[in-house]
């Protein structure tokens, strides 16, 4: 697949590319750039970065760093079976606990909720740092909502992290997935409070959270752009009658 001019390979993470050293220099530069692909791609064309994601895979699958990205870019396509796959053979390779949230809500994307709730509760979530900590509790409670636990998920999403006013890279997602949960349970005015918290939280538009406040109040978007009210007017101002032509006409002729 081609690569822009402006991809070098430098861009990629620096851990990223020391595991890259591992390979012939130029090898290591086509992969790296792949990466950089990858990377560029994989939220607004998935299917793009998926295809650099294969190339990388066939040029260096004993790269964990390779093996986990495509984990993800086949994860943004929805093919859970092969991202499982993926992340389980970085995990392998690298023995970190840090995908074992992604890997129980692809478990989740399979249609097995109840395995993603054995992985919420394994030793192996102790490992991972706060973050992941907060992922594997918002995977947990998609869990319980795809079981129709709609009580237990709210209950799941109840943590120091939820109540802090302290803001956090995941408090946004935290917060929005509190307040769905409690919607979807007909609690609409505590559902109000929650969506509101997390346009607060909400710095860089992670979440739809304002959208779904305003559609609570009632509030209802107009395009901008709409040009229809003018032509409308337009056709007022075009449209004269009789009498109007008539005292157009006496006018012209007072002027005379």
């Amino acid at each position: 697949m081609p690569i822009p001019e402006d991809v070098t390979g430098e861009e990629i993470d620096k851990d990223v590319r020391q595991e890259l050293q591992s390979l012939p220099k130029t090898l290591a530069e086509d992969v790296a750039k792949n990466l950089v692909m990858v990377a560029r791609l994989i939220d607004e064309d998935p299917e793009g970065a998926y295809g650099y994601s294969k190339v990388a895979l066939r040029l260096a699958s004993r790269v964990a760093a390779v093996r986990e990205a495509a984990g993800f870019a086949a994860y943004a396509n929805q093919k859970y079976s092969e991202a499982l796959a993926e992340f389980r053979a970085s995990r392998r390779m690298t023995g970190s606990a840090e995908l074992w949230p992604v890997m129980a809500d692809c478990e989740r994307g399979l249609g097995r909720p109840e395995k993603a709730l054995d992985m919420a509760g394994a030793p192996e979530v102790h490992k991972l740092d706060k973050a992941g900590q907060v992922e594997m509790r918002l995977v947990a409670a998609g869990a319980r909502r795809d079981m129709g636990q709609l009580d237990a998920a709210i209950v799941t999403l109840q943590s120091p992290e939820l109540a802090s006013n302290s803001v956090q890279p995941w408090t946004a997602r935290l917060r929005y997935a509190y307040a769905d949960a409690l919607l979807a349970a007909g609690r609409e005015g505590e559902a109000r409070e929650w969506f509101a918290k997390a346009v607060e939280a909400d710095r860089d538009g992670s979440t739809d959270a304002s959208d779904r406040l305003a559609e609570l109040d009632g509030v209802e978007f107009v395009d901008a752009f709409d040009d229809s009210d003018d032509r409308d007017e337009s056709d007022d101002h075009g449209d004269l009658d009789e009498s109007d032509a008539e005292l157009v006409e006496d006018d012209k002729g007072d002027k005379d």
